[in-house]
């Protein structure tokens, strides 16, 4: 597979710090920097511009400004993991952030709107540009792109703070930049015209081979599903807290919305699951491109190193420490306690087989594509948590990496290469998958009465994994589909949204524990040749969730600069 590349040289653009205050135009061109005038003459250099925005979608790593962030990933603050290295820096999920010690996440607002300002200062200029009479329909794609990656900011900012304010053209140097906060509301509606416009401009159907990794009207159709699903939901509810313009999604029909919205995308009939027998199948699925992926970040040796740091994401950051990996997320004990056994009932189900024994045995299909435990192989070799000397003991060799909860993922490694040495060549990062929208279709048929329907898309990824029917009904019902995302979506950046859109404080207010094994001889002391036992559940991390927490504050510096509202509870 062939991706597009990011070109390795650094545009000179039209940036903005905060949210597009300042203006920093490099009119020379020394060494490999360009004009604004050679960007919008030379169609290579527009397509330039595009792709460096293409930074906005993210990848395996959340941040780009410090080195450990770029291994972290917004798992870590749901209940799927536990970031083994420098945890503290959460605070989300401690209790602790506040305005002014926000950690890595005063960096995201920035980050959106440094893209935002790129995408209106490309969209105000581009249809007067030489290159828009020079090759209008490549331009006409290239701003349907723009589009596209300017309402998945909006959509990444509103999903943590709320209404945001709203602006879709460049800032002068002589204008007001008082900007006040749009309602949510007015924020989705905008983000749902620039969805719209944008599929009008990008061709039909898939892009693969050397398009692959570009905005299609698939990806647009997706992310339209997925803002108006979130929308509807719980949190966006007036009768729930916080409220207000800030938060509110009011619309009568907003659960029919949803549900058009993820029933246009099924409709293009331009995607399919992907069979699996096997939990091998399964993990296999997620390493190249298929046909059920509506739009993905290229991953392979071609993309370059910044700012996703590939040499080491996932393989290195992920894989156990006795592979030659740090093993960076944990997945929980809550987690992998969460996992249906195969005949598709939860653990404490009166006639599951659950034995706590043998507690990773018959568990459905994707926990053994995702979740590395004790005794499991990975690269041929039987992992080994117990202490002492145990593989993925505490006792291993290397940095102190050891998995604290006695979990590693599975799901995203390749187990063909040589960490350090190789990368895989066609691994993608999904941004949307048939799965979602199916499971976006069922919530929403849910929520409009038509159980029926909701049931037969449920059980289209439930069914695809060998679980049986669900044949369920009312809250059970939701509770199912609600599994589903869990589990079929488990790493792709869900999670921590879906949580709290069902305002599901409690899930979120659980404390996070694992497990530890040891090998003890007659005589109880640690000896490697000795019996295997489980310790455990352990608290791993104590967690603590309020109400304000549904939202992340406005950081502290921005409401000084701006004079914004600050988010409720902050």
């Amino acid at each position: 597979m062939q991706q597009f590349k990011i070109k390795a040289f650094l545009l000179a653009l039209v940036l903005t710090a905060s949210f597009g205050c300042d203006k920093d135009i490099l009119d020379t061109r020394p060494g490999n920097t360009y004009s604004e005038a050679d960007i919008y003459s030379n169609v290579d250099l527009t397509q330039s511009l595009v792709d460096y925005t293409y930074n906005v979608t993210e990848n395996w790593g959340l941040n780009v400004d410090v080195w450990w962030t770029r291994r972290i990933g917004i798992e870590n603050a749901s209940d799927e993991a536990w970031f083994h290295f420098v945890p503290q820096n959460y605070r989300i999920t401690r209790g602790q952030i506040q305005p002014n010690n926000m950690g890595f996440w005063t960096q995201k607002w920035r980050q959106y709107y440094r893209y935002i300002g790129t995408a209106n200062d490309f969209l105000s200029k581009i249809d007067q540009s030489p290159v828009a009479q020079s090759d209008p329909e490549r331009v006409a794609t290239l701003k349907g792109e723009m589009k596209y990656l300017r309402a998945n900011a909006y959509a990444r900012l509103i999903n943590l703070f709320g209404g945001v304010p709203l602006f879709d053209t460049p800032f002068e140097l002589t204008d007001d930049f008082n900007v006040p906060r749009a309602s949510y509301q007015e924020c989705v509606d905008f983000i749902v015209r620039e969805l719209d416009e944008a599929v009008t401009l990008l061709p039909e159907g898939p892009r693969n081979g050397v398009e692959f990794g570009r905005v299609s009207r698939g990806a647009c159709l997706a992310m339209k599903s997925r803002v108006l699903l979130y929308a509807a939901s719980e949190l966006h509810d007036p009768s729930t807290v916080p409220n207000g313009p800030l938060y509110d999604y009011n619309k009568p029909d907003k659960w029919q919305d949803a549900a058009d919205a993820a029933k246009a995308l099924i409709d293009l009939d331009q995607y399919s699951l992907v069979p699996v027998e096997t939990a091998e199948d399964y993990q296999q699925m997620f390493l190249s491109p298929n046909s059920e992926l509506i739009f993905a970040r290229p991953f392979s040796p071609d993309f370059p190193n910044t700012p996703n740091d590939f040499n080491t994401l996932p393989d290195k950051a992920q894989s156990p420490v006795g592979a030659g990996g740090w093993g960076l997320s944990n997945p929980t004990h809550n987690f992998v306690q969460d996992f249906k056994m195969a005949n598709g009932l939860r653990i404490d189900d009166a006639g599951s087989g659950y034995d706590d024994d043998d507690l990773y045995a018959n568990r459905e299909l994707r926990f053994y594509a995702n979740i590395l435990y004790q005794g499991a192989s990975f690269k041929g070799a039987e992992l080994e948590y117990w202490s002492p000397g145990g593989t993925e003991s505490r006792e291993a060799p290397g940095p102190n990496h050891y998995a604290a909860t006695g979990y590693n993922q599975r799901k995203f490694l390749d187990e063909s290469i040589v960490i350090d040495q190789e990368q895989s060549a066609n691994r993608p990062y999904p941004l949307a998958r048939l799965p979602e929208i199916y499971l976006n279709y069922a919530e929403a048929l849910y929520h409009l009465g038509r159980e029926d329907e909701a049931r037969t898309y449920v059980n289209l990824v439930a069914g695809r994994v060998g679980l049986p029917a669900i044949t369920t009904t009312g809250e059970a019902l939701l509770e199912d589909i609600r599994y589903e995302r869990q589990m079929e979506l488990f790493l792709e950046g869900h999670r921590f949204f879906d949580t709290r859109r069902w305002m599901m404080a409690d899930k979120m207010n659980e404390d996070i524990m694992g497990v530890q094994w040891e090998k003890r001889n007659a005589a109880g002391e640690l000896d490697p040749d000795g019996t295997l036992t489980r310790l455990g559940p352990l608290l791993i991390e104590d967690r603590m969730f309020a109400p304000t927490f549904y939202y992340l504050p406005i950081p502290f510096a921005e409401v000084e600069k701006a004079g914004l509202e600050q988010n409720f509870g902050y």
